[in-house]
């Protein structure tokens, strides 16, 4: 490796030790120097959330020519900030990558996503970023057909660049091949049933945070829920700027200003 080569900055919500940030690692060493700081264990659902009160700390967990693995006790998105601030030794990197995510973040999933979380982040810092996500939440799930898609994606994405504010989340659907690739906008879903209560032998409630998801446009062909359901890669260029500025004018009405 050399200080030529792309810099690519990983991490993720499911842990630094997890098979899919491995898989993901093992997919790009040849096309760039790879940096991973990642949680320490699983952050699932902290999305943008970053620690105020808590104080941080990073280990180095592996180090070799073109790699090099830490792990933070905090967010997803403090494992991002960490990186930039400490570990990047005064070189910016060419590109955020977050995941390969064990379970999907199409539709409103975006929204609560740590994968999500790490690649809005890199793009809030104006570096292009992807989020990878396979629809498989096993330990054991095999990431392997992904592995030409992810390699491509990084590549066309460091060679050309991504608009300024807009990142990119890839979700794979599960199965051995892919019909294809679809440039799609979120679905428009929602959570239902999403606790569970339990009675403790101890005599007191507790409960369990699940859920069920429904998609409330099935019939909608131009989604990322009806791509991953007809087994295509689903890509979905998500922006930071959440303005609804087709409401501007309906609000300004409203509010008579």
């Amino acid at each position: 490796m050399t200080e030529q080569q792309p810099f690519i900055l990983i991490s993720n919500d499911d842990g630094y030790s997890a098979p899919g940030l491995l898989a993901l690692v093992r997919a790009l060493r040849s096309l760039a120097r790879l940096l991973v700081c990642a949680p320490e264990s699983p952050r699932s659902g902290f999305a943008c959330a970053f620690s105020s009160a808590t104080p941080l700390t990073l280990k180095l967990r592996r180090s070799e020519e073109g790699l090099e693995v830490w792990s933070c006790n905090g967010t997803p998105v403090d494992c991002v900030k960490m990186a930039l601030s400490q570990l990047c030794a005064g070189r910016r990197p060419d590109m955020v990558i977050g995941g390969i995510n064990h379970g999907d973040n199409a539709s409103v999933n975006v929204h609560y996503s740590g994968t999500m979380g790490v690649t809005l982040e890199g793009c809030m810092k104006h570096i292009p970023s992807v989020a990878f996500s396979l629809c498989d939440h096993r330990e054991e799930a095999d990431f392997e057909p992904l592995v030409p898609y992810v390699r491509d994606m990084t590549a066309r994405v460091l060679a050309g660049g991504l608009p300024r504010g807009v990142c990119l989340n890839v979700n794979f659907p599960l199965a051995p091949s892919f019909r294809g690739v679809r440039v799609c906008r979120m679905a428009y879903g929602s959570w239902g049933r999403e606790v569970v209560k339990c009675r403790h032998p101890r005599g007191y409630d507790y409960y369990w945070m699940v859920g069920e998801y429904t998609d409330d446009e099935p019939r909608a062909e131009d989604t990322d829920s009806w791509a991953l359901a007809h087994g295509y890669v689903a890509v979905t260029p998500t922006r930071i700027d959440v303005t609804a500025h087709e409401a501007v004018g309906l609000v300004k009405g409203l509010l008579d200003c």
